[in-house]
């Protein structure tokens, strides 16, 4: 428990430190990572099942990137989060809007170039 509370803490850290990378965009890291937060245990800690609060989050996620800077701040706060955690399994973070039901237009990894997202 207490690594997972380190990891959450180290999340939000680094959501609060690339907030202000963008002015135009309506979303913070702190929202984004708020929205992904029940899924850490699921992409970096091997949890067997997808948590239903995730996919929740992930599709409110989506639901507020609707403009082209809020989706490329959503993905530039994920390629954050997805860096700061060295236990991360790729293979889950790029299935995870697939996995929740949602598309979006990027996948989540390490090397995503966000300013493409459209």
């Amino acid at each position: 428990m207490a690594g997972l509370m380190k990891l959450a803490c180290l999340l939000l850290a680094c959501m609060i430190a690339a907030g202000p990378i963008t002015s135009n965009a309506a979303l913070s890291c702190g929202t984004v990572s708020g929205y992904v937060a029940p899924c850490i245990g699921y992409l970096a800690q091997g949890a067997p099942a997808l948590p239903r609060a995730c996919c929740s989050g992930v599709t409110s996620l989506n639901n507020m990137a609707r403009t082209t800077p809020d989706r490329q701040q959503a993905c530039r706060c994920l390629v954050g989060a997805a860096n700061a955690f060295p236990s991360l399994n790729a293979a889950r973070a790029a299935g995870l809007p697939k996995a929740c039901g949602v598309n979006i237009p990027y996948k989540i990894s390490k090397n995503t170039n966000c300013n493409s997202v459209k």
